[in-house]
């Protein structure tokens, strides 16, 4: 068990006026068998003429707010209250087995069954390609339980592709990080779930926060952390289960969930329209800092 406070700092400056603006934010951890959020806060500026909380189709808090005075810059700060637990122990080979999960959840009554199916279709950023079912074989043998085989995905892009925050946008394309074999925590997730669902397995984007530490002997940088984004596997009889493939493990109690969808155009912390601003500079601080219990 571990308490956080997390500080989410987003600041958009623009070349010219904007004459207003709206926004949906997805910057509101959840309550969820991982985690308790026992406060969130926010604060925009310039203040908002309307602003409202709601839960999206996902089950996600979502912050909806228009700024509707002339403005050069839009600041938006979110502060929570988190405490997150250890994961249970579970023997990942006790999993069903992988070639049985499409049939089990088309066949049952149950309704965490029935809603994990959306979980296998196509999304914004997700295709369906035989090349990610390939790539999903070298892990998934016969027979595989479905956690074993997602944690060895998992390892293996951990292993094998780079963490290069250069070589890709949003927007790149699936096929370029399995080909090029780098990107960041968004596309390994991507891939991952891709190459999941290509088996008909239910597979959702998770989008956080992670605690990370500074070097040995250093002090922590304020705003030096980054918002993370990982899968979740879900398994009849045994649910969801997270993994993070940009590390190379299950996630822990320093993970700290903040909305799940089918990719990343579901969840992004941050979106809307304007109408003027010219070019914008952006910039984002995160701060994930451990209180003592």
């Amino acid at each position: 068990m571990a308490d956080f406070k997390v500080i989410h700092k987003t600041k958009y400056s623009y070349d010219d006026m904007v004459a207003y603006c709206h926004n949906m934010a997805h910057m509101y951890p959840l309550t969820s068998p991982h985690q308790d959020c026992f406060r969130t806060h926010v604060t925009v500026n310039p203040k908002p003429v309307v602003s409202s909380f709601r839960r999206d189709y996902f089950g996600n808090q979502v912050f909806l707010f228009s700024v509707e005075d002339p403005h050069r810059s839009l600041e938006v700060v979110v502060e929570s209250t988190v405490r997150t637990h250890q994961s249970l122990g579970i023997d990942l080979y006790k999993s069903t087995p992988w070639e049985d999960i499409y049939s089990l959840i088309h066949e049952s009554t149950l309704d965490a069954d029935i809603l994990s199916i959306e979980y296998i279709q196509p999304s914004s950023f997700i295709p369906a390609k035989e090349s990610y079912a390939e790539f999903a074989k070298m892990f998934f043998t016969s027979g595989k339980p479905v956690y074993a085989g997602a944690l060895e995905m998992t390892t293996y892009i951990y292993q094998t592709f780079k963490y290069d925050p250069k070589a890709t946008s949003i927007n790149t394309p699936i096929d370029q990080v399995l080909h090029e074999k780098k990107g960041v925590c968004q596309d390994f997730s991507h891939l991952m779930i891709a190459a999941l669902r290509s088996l008909r397995i239910p597979t959702r984007y998770v989008s956080g926060y992670l605690e990370t530490l500074p070097p040995p002997g250093t002090q922590k940088l304020q705003g030096s952390d980054a918002t993370h984004a990982w899968v979740s596997v879900y398994c009849p009889n045994f649910g969801w289960m997270d993994f993070d493939p940009t590390n190379g493990k299950m996630i822990t109690e320093e993970y700290i969930i903040t909305a799940i969808g089918r990719d990343y155009a579901d969840v992004s912390p941050l979106k809307g329209i304007l109408f003027g601003g010219g070019k914008h500079k952006l910039k984002v601080e995160v701060d994930v800092i451990r209180e003592q219990i």
